[in-house]
């Protein structure tokens, strides 16, 4: 009796064992396999395009978004380093030539008015001169406004106008740079790349920090390396916001690799391959060279122009790069990764057989220590 029993549980447990090796779905792993994620395109009922990787793709899809500013920040000049804004501050001094002048002290040749504040609506009080607008003027057109108005009352006044700081027309500078804090504009920080000199640089590598600057309800970017260009180097309004700050962009990398993270990026571009190889490659033990998709949301006029049709709004996108075709790896080294994509490499089927014929071999040895056990009794 106890010997028919062993038989039929060791038969049993056989059957078992065989339904796992064939379906494998049991065993654990990873993520989905190959197949699994071709099962979820649309060719069969499933909402992503699943699209392999060749040149004409590459050219649709490896287009990155460019940094750079609009024709509000380009075209703009820059600005007259003496003329005066409301908010500035201005230092006047003033010599008569009579002994009793009318602002300078009995006994002094000059007297000094300093923190001259120009007003929200651009004028300053000068006494006996009255309001003078400094606003638009330059240093040296208010000093002829305010010789000409003291000379019908003192005899040939002489003035001079200085313009201290530029509370008027000053920047914040903000993020990853040496000294963040608001500089005026002036004479030697009129543009972009003078203003960031002035706060003392970045401490982040220059090819991976970004340069936002805000004005009004405008915003431009540009990398810092290439702010030096030109083109790039604007010229600065009062008001306008500065902010310095490593590249945020990063992927995900799972499955068969040496490494599964959320990986930042090093560089202003990187491909399929570097991508790979900055997790630390396939797993030579896992790993199926013909698996290795990125999954991504394109935008509705690139994922048009991929699959040939019209569409509405963003689509997912699942890029398979099949390193062991012909130029698969030239495919992949032209791929480039953009920021939030996903890279998975799918196991290699014979990895889930090995799992299954050992998980088989173990449940085979069980079932015989079982059937040992139950003759000695």
């Amino acid at each position: 009796m106890t010997s028919i029993a062993s038989r039929m549980a060791r038969a049993a447990i056989a059957v078992a064992a065989l339904s796992l090796v064939a379906g494998c779905s049991l065993l654990p792993r990873s993520g989905p396999t190959r197949g699994q994620i071709f099962d979820g395109s649309v060719l069969r009922e499933g909402d992503s395009f699943v699209l392999v990787v060749d040149d004409r793709v590459n050219a649709i899809a490896s287009v990155a978004p460019a940094l750079g500013f609009t024709s509000d920040f380009l075209n703009a000049g820059v600005l007259g380093s003496d003329v005066i804004a409301p908010g500035d501050t201005l230092g006047l001094t003033i010599w008569e030539n009579v002994a009793e002048g009318l602002l300078v002290p009995q006994g002094q040749n000059a007297t000094i008015l300093d923190e001259v504040q120009v007003g929200g609506d651009g004028f300053i009080f000068v006494p006996y001169a009255g309001r003078v607008r400094a606003a638009g003027n330059t240093p040296e057109r208010v000093r002829e406004i305010i010789t000409e108005r003291l000379g019908d009352q003192t005899p040939d006044p002489q003035v001079q106008v200085r313009r201290l700081a530029g509370d008027g027309t000053t920047v914040s500078v903000v993020g990853a740079v040496g000294a963040p804090g608001i500089y005026a504009i002036e004479r030697p920080t009129r543009t972009l790349s003078q203003m960031l000199a002035r706060a003392g640089g970045t401490p982040v590598a220059a090819d991976i920090a970004r340069v936002t600057v805000t004005r009004g309800s405008h915003t431009g970017q540009v990398w810092f390396e290439d702010v030096y260009a030109p083109h790039n180097d604007i010229a600065l309004r009062g008001g306008d916001k500065i902010l310095v700050e490593a590249d945020t962009r990063s992927f995900t990398a799972l499955g068969a690799t040496g490494a599964q993270s959320r990986v930042p990026f090093e560089t202003q571009t990187i491909s399929a391959i570097e991508a790979i190889a900055q997790v630390g490659g396939l797993n030579p033990n896992l790993a199926d060279p013909t698996g290795v998709f990125v999954l991504r949301n394109e935008p509705e006029d690139i994922a048009e122009a991929l699959v040939g049709e019209d569409l509405t709004g963003t689509q997912r996108v699942i890029y398979l790069l099949d390193l062991t075709r012909p130029n698969g790896l030239f495919f992949a080294r032209d791929f480039a990764i953009r920021d939030g994509d996903l890279v998975y490499v799918t196991e290699a089927p014979i990895v889930q057989l090995n799992k299954a014929v050992g998980a088989l071999t173990g449940t085979l040895n069980s079932v015989g220590a079982v059937t040992q056990l139950g003759a000695g009794n």
